[in-house]
Protein backbone atom coordinates (compact mmCIF):
# COMPACT_ATOMS: atom_id res chain seq x y z
CA UNK A 1 0.00 0.00 0.00
CA UNK A 2 1.10 3.09 -0.57
CA UNK A 3 2.04 5.34 2.61
CA UNK A 4 -0.30 8.26 3.27
CA UNK A 5 2.17 10.94 2.72
CA UNK A 6 3.43 9.71 -1.08
CA UNK A 7 -0.17 9.81 -2.58
CA UNK A 8 -0.91 12.22 -5.10
CA UNK A 9 -3.59 13.57 -3.50
CA UNK A 10 -1.86 14.20 -0.54
CA UNK A 11 0.20 15.82 -2.64
CA UNK A 12 -1.74 18.11 -3.85
CA UNK A 13 -3.23 19.06 -1.07
CA UNK A 14 0.33 20.25 0.04
CA UNK A 15 1.02 22.36 -3.12
CA UNK A 16 -2.83 23.75 -2.27
CA UNK A 17 -1.96 24.43 0.77
CA UNK A 18 0.95 26.90 -0.04
CA UNK A 19 -1.64 28.86 -2.38
CA UNK A 20 -4.06 29.14 0.12
CA UNK A 21 -2.52 29.68 3.86
CA UNK A 22 -1.19 33.15 2.78
CA UNK A 23 -4.92 34.35 2.17
CA UNK A 24 -7.19 35.63 4.78
CA UNK A 25 -10.70 34.49 5.48
CA UNK A 26 -12.14 38.38 5.19
CA UNK A 27 -11.22 37.83 1.42
CA UNK A 28 -12.73 34.04 0.77
CA UNK A 29 -15.73 36.18 2.81
CA UNK A 30 -15.63 39.06 0.60
CA UNK A 31 -15.20 36.89 -2.59
CA UNK A 32 -17.75 34.70 -2.10
CA UNK A 33 -21.10 36.61 -0.67
CA UNK A 34 -22.99 32.72 -0.01
CA UNK A 35 -19.95 31.26 1.26
CA UNK A 36 -22.42 30.41 4.63
CA UNK A 37 -24.43 28.35 2.74
CA UNK A 38 -21.57 26.75 0.96
CA UNK A 39 -19.35 25.85 3.86
CA UNK A 40 -22.22 24.52 6.37
CA UNK A 41 -24.74 21.47 6.91
CA UNK A 42 -27.46 20.51 8.82
CA UNK A 43 -28.57 17.30 10.73
CA UNK A 44 -31.87 17.14 12.51
CA UNK A 45 -31.63 20.18 14.72
CA UNK A 46 -28.18 20.91 14.55
CA UNK A 47 -26.11 23.34 12.34
CA UNK A 48 -22.66 22.86 11.43
CA UNK A 49 -21.11 26.53 10.29
CA UNK A 50 -17.97 25.50 8.89
CA UNK A 51 -17.08 28.79 6.63
CA UNK A 52 -15.15 30.23 9.01
CA UNK A 53 -12.15 27.90 8.09
CA UNK A 54 -9.41 28.57 5.99
CA UNK A 55 -10.39 26.62 2.87
CA UNK A 56 -12.43 27.06 -0.66
CA UNK A 57 -14.09 24.51 -2.81
CA UNK A 58 -11.21 23.27 -4.20
CA UNK A 59 -9.92 22.45 -0.58
CA UNK A 60 -12.88 20.76 0.11
CA UNK A 61 -12.85 18.72 -3.24
CA UNK A 62 -8.98 17.75 -2.86
CA UNK A 63 -10.01 16.75 0.95
CA UNK A 64 -13.01 14.28 0.12
CA UNK A 65 -10.56 12.60 -2.74
CA UNK A 66 -8.12 11.69 0.33
CA UNK A 67 -11.44 10.48 1.78
CA UNK A 68 -12.10 8.64 -1.24
CA UNK A 69 -8.67 7.17 -1.68
CA UNK A 70 -8.29 6.03 1.59
CA UNK A 71 -11.44 4.43 1.57
CA UNK A 72 -13.29 5.73 4.24
CA UNK A 73 -16.02 4.33 2.74
CA UNK A 74 -14.94 0.73 3.08
CA UNK A 75 -13.79 1.36 6.67
CA UNK A 76 -17.26 2.70 7.93
CA UNK A 77 -18.99 -0.38 5.87
CA UNK A 78 -16.49 -2.71 7.89
CA UNK A 79 -17.18 -1.35 11.27
CA UNK A 80 -21.04 -1.59 10.85
CA UNK A 81 -20.45 -4.91 9.31
CA UNK A 82 -18.68 -5.96 12.78
CA UNK A 83 -15.03 -6.88 11.12
CA UNK A 84 -12.45 -6.90 13.47
CA UNK A 85 -11.54 -3.57 12.19
CA UNK A 86 -9.28 -3.67 16.26
CA UNK A 87 -6.93 -5.50 14.32
CA UNK A 88 -4.13 -5.87 16.83
CA UNK A 89 -6.62 -7.07 19.55
CA UNK A 90 -8.80 -8.96 16.86
CA UNK A 91 -11.78 -7.21 17.91
CA UNK A 92 -15.24 -5.85 16.20
CA UNK A 93 -15.89 -2.82 16.86
CA UNK A 94 -19.31 -2.52 17.38
CA UNK A 95 -20.35 0.57 20.10
CA UNK A 96 -22.86 1.61 17.07
CA UNK A 97 -24.77 -1.43 17.84
CA UNK A 98 -25.68 -0.31 21.48
CA UNK A 99 -27.84 2.37 20.47
CA UNK A 100 -29.33 0.62 17.37
CA UNK A 101 -32.91 0.58 17.66
CA UNK A 102 -33.75 -0.68 14.54
CA UNK A 103 -34.82 -4.30 13.51
CA UNK A 104 -31.74 -4.88 11.97
CA UNK A 105 -29.32 -7.44 13.22
CA UNK A 106 -25.67 -6.71 14.05
CA UNK A 107 -22.92 -8.99 14.15
CA UNK A 108 -19.33 -9.82 15.36
CA UNK A 109 -17.49 -13.21 14.31
CA UNK A 110 -20.92 -13.42 12.28
CA UNK A 111 -22.95 -13.73 15.76
CA UNK A 112 -25.86 -11.02 16.32
CA UNK A 113 -25.59 -9.36 19.05
CA UNK A 114 -28.20 -7.44 19.25
CA UNK A 115 -30.14 -9.80 21.68
CA UNK A 116 -27.49 -9.43 24.11
CA UNK A 117 -27.92 -5.70 24.00
CA UNK A 118 -31.70 -5.30 24.23
CA UNK A 119 -31.31 -8.00 27.09
CA UNK A 120 -28.80 -5.37 29.25
CA UNK A 121 -31.22 -2.94 28.24
CA UNK A 122 -33.96 -4.11 29.40
CA UNK A 123 -32.30 -5.18 32.82
CA UNK A 124 -31.21 -1.65 33.00
CA UNK A 125 -34.31 -0.80 32.47
CA UNK A 126 -35.89 -2.95 35.67
CA UNK A 127 -33.10 -1.68 38.13
CA UNK A 128 -33.05 2.26 37.10
CA UNK A 129 -36.99 2.05 37.31
CA UNK A 130 -36.40 0.45 40.89
CA UNK A 131 -34.37 2.76 42.51
CA UNK A 132 -36.16 5.91 41.01
CA UNK A 133 -39.83 4.40 42.01
CA UNK A 134 -38.55 3.79 45.41
CA UNK A 135 -39.50 -0.07 45.41
CA UNK A 136 -35.15 -0.61 45.18
CA UNK A 137 -34.93 -0.69 48.97
CA UNK A 138 -31.75 -0.62 51.03
CA UNK A 139 -30.59 -3.12 53.60
CA UNK A 140 -32.56 -0.86 56.51
CA UNK A 141 -35.63 -0.68 54.40
CA UNK A 142 -35.15 2.87 52.83
CA UNK A 143 -34.96 4.30 49.52
CA UNK A 144 -31.49 5.23 47.73
CA UNK A 145 -30.85 8.66 47.63
CA UNK A 146 -27.21 8.51 46.51
CA UNK A 147 -25.50 7.07 43.59
CA UNK A 148 -21.71 6.51 43.62
CA UNK A 149 -20.11 5.15 40.43
CA UNK A 150 -16.79 4.05 41.09
CA UNK A 151 -14.54 3.76 37.87
CA UNK A 152 -12.08 5.38 35.88
CA UNK A 153 -11.72 6.50 32.07
CA UNK A 154 -14.22 5.31 30.14
CA UNK A 155 -16.17 3.96 33.18
CA UNK A 156 -16.13 7.63 34.51
CA UNK A 157 -15.72 10.06 32.03
CA UNK A 158 -18.67 9.39 30.18
CA UNK A 159 -21.31 8.38 32.97
CA UNK A 160 -20.19 11.77 34.30
CA UNK A 161 -20.15 13.97 31.25
CA UNK A 162 -23.71 12.91 30.61
CA UNK A 163 -25.17 13.37 33.56
CA UNK A 164 -23.72 16.50 34.00
CA UNK A 165 -25.15 17.22 30.21
CA UNK A 166 -28.57 16.12 31.33
CA UNK A 167 -28.86 17.24 34.39
CA UNK A 168 -32.61 19.20 34.20
CA UNK A 169 -33.79 16.05 33.29
CA UNK A 170 -32.29 14.54 36.26
CA UNK A 171 -34.11 12.99 39.35
CA UNK A 172 -34.59 15.69 42.20
CA UNK A 173 -34.50 12.35 44.73
CA UNK A 174 -31.18 10.56 43.74
CA UNK A 175 -27.47 12.93 43.91
CA UNK A 176 -25.21 11.25 41.62
CA UNK A 177 -21.60 10.88 42.80
CA UNK A 178 -18.29 10.16 40.39
CA UNK A 179 -15.38 8.48 41.79
CA UNK A 180 -12.02 7.44 39.65
CA UNK A 181 -8.66 9.15 41.32
CA UNK A 182 -7.12 6.55 43.34
CA UNK A 183 -6.38 9.69 45.61
CA UNK A 184 -7.54 9.14 48.75
CA UNK A 185 -9.28 12.05 49.11
CA UNK A 186 -11.39 11.37 46.24
CA UNK A 187 -13.20 8.37 47.97
CA UNK A 188 -13.31 9.79 51.26
CA UNK A 189 -14.74 13.28 50.41
CA UNK A 190 -17.50 11.58 48.63
CA UNK A 191 -18.75 8.89 51.39
CA UNK A 192 -18.45 11.69 54.49
CA UNK A 193 -21.67 13.10 53.23
CA UNK A 194 -23.39 10.06 52.66
CA UNK A 195 -25.67 7.57 54.81
CA UNK A 196 -24.33 4.14 53.64
CA UNK A 197 -28.43 2.89 54.22
CA UNK A 198 -29.54 4.82 51.43
CA UNK A 199 -26.54 4.80 48.98
CA UNK A 200 -26.03 2.41 45.91
CA UNK A 201 -22.47 1.55 44.41
CA UNK A 202 -21.78 1.23 40.56
CA UNK A 203 -18.68 -0.58 39.90
CA UNK A 204 -17.69 0.12 36.92
CA UNK A 205 -14.55 -2.39 35.72
CA UNK A 206 -14.13 -4.70 32.45
CA UNK A 207 -12.17 -7.39 34.23
CA UNK A 208 -12.62 -6.15 37.62
CA UNK A 209 -9.28 -5.80 38.65
CA UNK A 210 -8.04 -2.41 37.53
CA UNK A 211 -5.87 -1.44 40.47
CA UNK A 212 -7.75 2.35 40.70
CA UNK A 213 -11.05 1.22 40.84
CA UNK A 214 -10.80 -1.65 42.79
CA UNK A 215 -9.26 0.01 45.45
CA UNK A 216 -11.47 2.45 45.93
CA UNK A 217 -14.40 -0.37 45.89
CA UNK A 218 -12.61 -1.93 48.36
CA UNK A 219 -12.69 0.76 50.73
CA UNK A 220 -16.32 1.72 49.89
CA UNK A 221 -17.22 -2.23 50.72
CA UNK A 222 -15.07 -1.45 54.10
CA UNK A 223 -16.85 1.64 54.54
CA UNK A 224 -20.47 0.12 54.06
CA UNK A 225 -19.85 -2.84 56.34
CA UNK A 226 -18.38 -0.70 59.20
CA UNK A 227 -21.96 0.86 59.66
CA UNK A 228 -24.33 -2.04 58.20
CA UNK A 229 -22.11 -4.90 59.47
CA UNK A 230 -23.64 -7.83 57.63
CA UNK A 231 -21.89 -8.94 54.11
CA UNK A 232 -25.60 -10.32 52.94
CA UNK A 233 -26.37 -6.68 53.06
CA UNK A 234 -24.17 -5.61 49.78
CA UNK A 235 -26.43 -7.23 47.45
CA UNK A 236 -28.56 -4.52 48.22
CA UNK A 237 -26.24 -1.70 47.82
CA UNK A 238 -23.37 -2.61 45.81
CA UNK A 239 -23.99 -3.67 41.58
CA UNK A 240 -21.35 -4.24 39.23
CA UNK A 241 -20.52 -3.50 35.21
CA UNK A 242 -18.35 -6.44 34.17
CA UNK A 243 -17.04 -9.14 32.22
CA UNK A 244 -15.44 -11.07 34.98
CA UNK A 245 -18.32 -12.04 36.78
CA UNK A 246 -16.86 -14.87 39.32
CA UNK A 247 -15.06 -11.67 40.74
CA UNK A 248 -18.42 -9.86 41.01
CA UNK A 249 -19.84 -12.60 43.03
CA UNK A 250 -16.61 -12.82 45.31
CA UNK A 251 -16.62 -9.13 45.95
CA UNK A 252 -20.35 -9.54 47.50
CA UNK A 253 -22.34 -8.43 44.31
CA UNK A 254 -25.59 -9.89 43.97
CA UNK A 255 -25.07 -11.68 40.13
CA UNK A 256 -28.64 -10.36 38.61
CA UNK A 257 -27.27 -7.26 39.58
CA UNK A 258 -24.38 -7.63 37.44
CA UNK A 259 -24.35 -6.00 33.71
CA UNK A 260 -22.62 -7.38 30.91
CA UNK A 261 -19.58 -6.04 29.12
CA UNK A 262 -18.41 -7.03 25.56
CA UNK A 263 -14.94 -7.45 24.30
CA UNK A 264 -16.10 -5.40 20.93
CA UNK A 265 -17.10 -2.32 22.92
CA UNK A 266 -13.97 0.05 23.94
CA UNK A 267 -14.13 1.60 26.94
CA UNK A 268 -13.85 5.16 26.07
CA UNK A 269 -16.83 4.62 23.90
CA UNK A 270 -18.96 2.34 26.31
CA UNK A 271 -21.82 5.13 27.59
CA UNK A 272 -23.80 3.42 25.64
CA UNK A 273 -24.07 0.34 27.43
CA UNK A 274 -24.65 -0.76 30.79
CA UNK A 275 -21.84 1.57 31.55
CA UNK A 276 -24.15 4.14 31.43
CA UNK A 277 -26.23 2.48 34.10
CA UNK A 278 -25.46 6.24 36.32
CA UNK A 279 -27.31 8.14 33.25
CA UNK A 280 -30.14 5.67 33.28
CA UNK A 281 -30.96 5.90 36.85
CA UNK A 282 -30.62 9.39 37.38
CA UNK A 283 -32.56 10.55 33.64
CA UNK A 284 -34.79 7.30 33.22
CA UNK A 285 -34.90 4.81 30.89
CA UNK A 286 -36.97 6.97 28.22
CA UNK A 287 -34.54 9.50 28.33
CA UNK A 288 -31.86 7.21 27.58
CA UNK A 289 -33.12 5.51 24.83
CA UNK A 290 -33.60 9.18 23.30
CA UNK A 291 -30.18 9.42 23.92
CA UNK A 292 -29.53 6.45 22.15
CA UNK A 293 -31.94 7.41 19.62
CA UNK A 294 -30.03 10.81 18.57
CA UNK A 295 -26.39 8.47 18.56
CA UNK A 296 -28.57 6.10 15.92
CA UNK A 297 -29.70 8.54 13.88
CA UNK A 298 -26.08 10.10 13.65
CA UNK A 299 -24.63 6.52 12.93
CA UNK A 300 -26.79 6.61 10.19
CA UNK A 301 -26.31 9.86 8.57
CA UNK A 302 -22.54 9.00 8.80
CA UNK A 303 -23.01 5.60 7.27
CA UNK A 304 -25.22 6.98 4.49
CA UNK A 305 -24.64 10.55 3.49
CA UNK A 306 -22.24 11.58 0.96
CA UNK A 307 -19.40 12.67 2.47
CA UNK A 308 -19.73 16.09 1.25
CA UNK A 309 -23.07 16.45 3.52
CA UNK A 310 -21.79 14.08 6.33
CA UNK A 311 -20.81 16.05 9.62
CA UNK A 312 -18.62 14.05 10.87
CA UNK A 313 -16.76 12.89 7.48
CA UNK A 314 -16.35 16.94 7.30
CA UNK A 315 -15.21 17.99 10.68
CA UNK A 316 -12.63 15.24 10.27
CA UNK A 317 -11.28 16.15 7.21
CA UNK A 318 -11.04 19.90 8.53
CA UNK A 319 -9.05 18.94 11.41
CA UNK A 320 -6.58 16.44 9.19
CA UNK A 321 -6.21 19.98 6.82
CA UNK A 322 -5.15 21.99 10.03
CA UNK A 323 -3.03 19.04 12.04
CA UNK A 324 -0.87 18.91 8.86
CA UNK A 325 -1.14 21.28 6.69
CA UNK A 326 -0.99 23.83 8.62
CA UNK A 327 1.03 21.73 11.71
CA UNK A 328 -1.47 22.72 14.08
CA UNK A 329 -1.00 21.31 17.23
CA UNK A 330 -3.70 21.30 19.36
CA UNK A 331 -7.64 21.97 19.25
CA UNK A 332 -9.91 23.29 21.44
CA UNK A 333 -13.39 22.67 22.42
CA UNK A 334 -15.29 25.39 23.61
CA UNK A 335 -18.93 24.48 24.59
CA UNK A 336 -20.82 28.05 25.81
CA UNK A 337 -23.65 25.52 27.79
CA UNK A 338 -22.72 25.20 31.43
CA UNK A 339 -24.22 21.74 31.83
CA UNK A 340 -21.62 20.31 28.99
CA UNK A 341 -18.64 21.61 30.93
CA UNK A 342 -17.15 18.16 31.10
CA UNK A 343 -17.24 17.53 27.79
CA UNK A 344 -13.96 19.02 27.25
CA UNK A 345 -12.68 16.16 29.20
CA UNK A 346 -14.56 13.13 27.67
CA UNK A 347 -13.33 14.20 24.16
CA UNK A 348 -9.56 14.44 25.81
CA UNK A 349 -9.87 10.48 25.82
CA UNK A 350 -11.95 9.79 23.21
CA UNK A 351 -9.83 11.57 20.99
CA UNK A 352 -6.02 11.45 22.51
CA UNK A 353 -7.01 7.75 23.36
CA UNK A 354 -7.82 7.13 20.06
CA UNK A 355 -5.24 8.62 17.86
CA UNK A 356 -2.34 9.12 19.93
CA UNK A 357 -0.76 6.87 17.97
CA UNK A 358 2.62 6.36 15.87
CA UNK A 359 2.21 3.53 14.36
CA UNK A 360 0.00 2.44 11.41
CA UNK A 361 -1.71 -0.26 10.67
CA UNK A 362 1.22 -1.95 8.85
CA UNK A 363 3.34 -1.65 11.88
CA UNK A 364 5.52 1.51 10.24
CA UNK A 365 6.61 4.23 12.14
CA UNK A 366 3.98 7.48 10.95
CA UNK A 367 6.34 10.49 9.04
CA UNK A 368 3.49 12.69 9.86
CA UNK A 369 1.78 14.07 12.69
CA UNK A 370 -1.39 12.41 14.37
CA UNK A 371 -3.37 12.90 16.94
CA UNK A 372 -3.96 16.63 18.21
CA UNK A 373 -3.66 17.74 21.74
CA UNK A 374 -7.89 18.51 22.88
CA UNK A 375 -8.15 21.05 25.90
CA UNK A 376 -11.30 23.23 25.89
CA UNK A 377 -13.32 24.90 28.50
CA UNK A 378 -16.75 26.46 29.00
CA UNK A 379 -16.77 29.18 26.49
CA UNK A 380 -17.47 32.45 28.43
CA UNK A 381 -14.99 32.04 31.59
CA UNK A 382 -12.23 30.27 29.38
CA UNK A 383 -12.50 33.76 26.76
CA UNK A 384 -11.35 35.10 30.42
CA UNK A 385 -8.51 32.31 30.74
CA UNK A 386 -6.92 31.57 27.72
CA UNK A 387 -8.45 32.75 24.30
CA UNK A 388 -5.76 35.87 24.71
CA UNK A 389 -3.25 32.59 23.67
CA UNK A 390 -6.12 31.95 20.80
CA UNK A 391 -6.55 35.45 19.20
CA UNK A 392 -2.76 36.99 19.28
CA UNK A 393 -0.58 33.97 20.29
CA UNK A 394 2.01 32.50 18.24
CA UNK A 395 0.24 29.16 18.01
CA UNK A 396 -2.53 28.25 15.70
CA UNK A 397 -5.54 26.50 17.45
CA UNK A 398 -8.30 25.77 15.63
CA UNK A 399 -11.51 25.62 17.91
CA UNK A 400 -15.16 24.12 17.90
CA UNK A 401 -17.55 26.50 19.42
CA UNK A 402 -21.22 25.06 20.56
CA UNK A 403 -23.78 26.96 21.63
CA UNK A 404 -27.75 26.04 22.37
CA UNK A 405 -30.24 28.21 20.67
CA UNK A 406 -32.87 27.76 23.40
CA UNK A 407 -31.46 26.85 26.99
CA UNK A 408 -33.55 24.82 29.35
CA UNK A 409 -34.53 27.04 31.29
CA UNK A 410 -33.70 30.50 28.45
CA UNK A 411 -33.67 33.43 30.94
CA UNK A 412 -33.72 35.52 27.69
CA UNK A 413 -31.17 37.97 29.02
CA UNK A 414 -28.72 35.58 29.84
CA UNK A 415 -29.07 33.57 27.19
CA UNK A 416 -29.24 36.62 24.46
CA UNK A 417 -25.87 38.02 26.32
CA UNK A 418 -24.03 33.97 26.58
CA UNK A 419 -24.71 33.78 22.38
CA UNK A 420 -23.62 37.46 21.45
CA UNK A 421 -20.31 36.06 22.91
CA UNK A 422 -20.65 33.23 20.33
CA UNK A 423 -21.25 35.22 17.64
CA UNK A 424 -18.73 37.96 18.21
CA UNK A 425 -15.64 35.45 18.94
CA UNK A 426 -16.31 33.36 16.09
CA UNK A 427 -16.45 37.09 14.30
CA UNK A 428 -13.49 37.87 16.21
CA UNK A 429 -11.56 35.24 15.84
CA UNK A 430 -11.91 35.39 11.91
CA UNK A 431 -11.49 38.81 10.95
CA UNK A 432 -9.09 39.86 13.81
CA UNK A 433 -8.18 43.77 13.60
CA UNK A 434 -6.14 45.54 10.92
CA UNK A 435 -3.70 48.12 11.61
CA UNK A 436 -5.46 50.57 9.73
CA UNK A 437 -8.62 49.68 12.08
CA UNK A 438 -6.85 49.80 15.65
CA UNK A 439 -5.50 53.23 14.00
CA UNK A 440 -8.79 54.56 13.93
CA UNK A 441 -10.37 53.16 16.85
CA UNK A 442 -7.36 54.74 18.64
CA UNK A 443 -7.52 58.23 16.73
CA UNK A 444 -10.68 58.55 18.19
CA UNK A 445 -9.41 57.96 21.90
CA UNK A 446 -8.29 60.44 24.63
CA UNK A 447 -4.44 59.68 23.93
CA UNK A 448 -2.01 61.47 22.21
CA UNK A 449 -0.35 60.67 19.09
CA UNK A 450 2.91 59.38 21.05
CA UNK A 451 0.54 57.04 23.53
CA UNK A 452 -1.42 56.27 20.13
CA UNK A 453 1.30 54.86 18.44
CA UNK A 454 3.13 53.52 21.37
CA UNK A 455 -0.46 51.05 21.64
CA UNK A 456 -1.03 50.30 18.32
CA UNK A 457 0.73 47.33 17.44
CA UNK A 458 -0.84 45.83 20.59
CA UNK A 459 -4.19 46.45 19.07
CA UNK A 460 -3.30 44.39 15.99
CA UNK A 461 -5.31 41.13 15.75
CA UNK A 462 -4.21 38.85 12.83
CA UNK A 463 -7.42 37.14 12.89
CA UNK A 464 -8.01 33.84 10.22
CA UNK A 465 -8.58 32.12 13.64
CA UNK A 466 -10.32 28.74 12.09
CA UNK A 467 -13.60 27.82 13.66
CA UNK A 468 -16.60 25.43 13.61
CA UNK A 469 -19.98 26.87 15.39
CA UNK A 470 -22.00 24.29 16.29
CA UNK A 471 -25.92 25.32 16.71
CA UNK A 472 -28.57 23.43 18.01
CA UNK A 473 -31.76 23.74 19.01
CA UNK A 474 -31.58 22.63 22.95
CA UNK A 475 -29.36 20.45 25.29
CA UNK A 476 -32.12 17.96 25.14
CA UNK A 477 -30.86 13.62 25.51
CA UNK A 478 -31.58 13.13 21.78
CA UNK A 479 -29.89 16.00 20.48
CA UNK A 480 -26.74 15.22 23.03
CA UNK A 481 -26.68 11.61 21.77
CA UNK A 482 -25.85 12.90 18.13
CA UNK A 483 -23.48 14.79 19.61
CA UNK A 484 -21.29 12.52 20.71
CA UNK A 485 -21.79 9.86 17.90
CA UNK A 486 -20.40 12.96 15.83
CA UNK A 487 -17.78 13.10 17.88
CA UNK A 488 -16.89 9.30 18.05
CA UNK A 489 -17.18 9.09 14.12
CA UNK A 490 -14.99 11.97 13.13
CA UNK A 491 -12.25 10.11 15.03
CA UNK A 492 -12.71 7.20 13.53
CA UNK A 493 -12.48 8.99 10.14
CA UNK A 494 -9.05 10.68 11.20
CA UNK A 495 -7.76 7.53 11.51
CA UNK A 496 -8.34 5.98 8.77
CA UNK A 497 -6.72 8.98 6.99
CA UNK A 498 -3.79 8.19 9.13
CA UNK A 499 -3.87 4.63 8.94
CA UNK A 500 -3.62 3.90 12.60
CA UNK A 501 -6.32 2.07 14.60
CA UNK A 502 -7.84 4.08 16.94
CA UNK A 503 -9.24 1.56 18.95
CA UNK A 504 -6.55 0.09 20.93
CA UNK A 505 -4.54 1.87 23.70
CA UNK A 506 -1.34 0.08 24.17
CA UNK A 507 0.47 2.88 25.40
CA UNK A 508 -2.18 3.07 28.42
CA UNK A 509 -0.40 -0.35 29.28
CA UNK A 510 3.38 -0.02 30.25
CA UNK A 511 2.81 2.49 33.24
CA UNK A 512 -0.14 0.05 34.61
CA UNK A 513 2.39 -2.67 34.68
CA UNK A 514 4.78 -0.63 36.22
CA UNK A 515 2.48 0.67 38.90
CA UNK A 516 1.45 -2.63 39.43
CA UNK A 517 5.33 -3.95 39.92
CA UNK A 518 6.25 -0.51 42.31
CA UNK A 519 2.95 -0.81 44.10
CA UNK A 520 4.62 -4.22 45.84
CA UNK A 521 7.88 -2.13 46.18
CA UNK A 522 6.02 0.25 48.47
CA UNK A 523 4.33 -2.37 50.87
CA UNK A 524 7.99 -2.24 52.79
CA UNK A 525 10.71 0.27 53.81
CA UNK A 526 13.43 -1.28 52.00
CA UNK A 527 15.32 0.45 49.29
CA UNK A 528 15.04 -0.84 45.84
CA UNK A 529 17.75 -0.34 43.87
CA UNK A 530 16.22 -2.51 40.18
CA UNK A 531 14.81 0.80 38.20
CA UNK A 532 17.43 3.56 36.44
CA UNK A 533 18.74 6.04 38.99
CA UNK A 534 15.96 8.83 39.24
CA UNK A 535 12.99 6.31 40.09
CA UNK A 536 15.15 4.42 42.50
CA UNK A 537 15.96 7.82 44.20
CA UNK A 538 12.15 8.59 44.28
CA UNK A 539 10.94 5.86 45.58
CA UNK A 540 13.94 5.98 48.01
CA UNK A 541 13.11 9.60 49.46
CA UNK A 542 9.52 8.80 49.66
CA UNK A 543 10.11 5.67 51.74
CA UNK A 544 12.76 7.44 53.81
CA UNK A 545 10.04 10.41 54.23
CA UNK A 546 7.57 7.93 54.91
CA UNK A 547 9.17 6.38 57.72
CA UNK A 548 9.61 10.09 59.37
CA UNK A 549 6.09 10.84 58.71
CA UNK A 550 4.70 7.91 59.83
CA UNK A 551 2.47 8.62 63.03
CA UNK A 552 3.40 6.51 66.07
Amino acid sequence: MTRLTERPVWQALSAHYQEISPRHMRDLFAEDPQRFDRFSLRFNNILLDYSKNIVTQQTRQLLLKLAEECKLADWIAAMFRGDRINHTEQRAVLHVALRNLSDQPMRADGQDVMPEVRSELQKMEALSEAVRSQTWRGATGQPIRDVVNIGIGGSDLGPEMVTEALRPYGSRDIAMHFVSNVDEHAIQDTLQKLDPATTLFIIASKTFTTQETMLNAAFARDWFLQTINDESALAKHFVAVTSNIPLGEKFGIDPRNIFAMWDWVGGRYSLWSAIGLSIAIYIGMDNFRAMLQGAHEMDQHFRTAPFGQNLPVILGLLGIWYNNYFGAQAYAILPYEQNLHRLPAYLQQADMESNGKCVDRDGNKVDYTTGPIIFGELGNPAQHAFYQLLHQGTKLIPADILAPIRDFHSVRKHHRALMSNVFAQTEALMKGKTRQEAQQELSTADLDAQQQQLLLPYKVFEGNKPTNTILFDTLDPGTLGSLLAMYEHKIFVQGVIWNINSFDQWGVELGKQLASHIFGELQDDDPVADHDCSTNGLINYYKTRRKILRRP
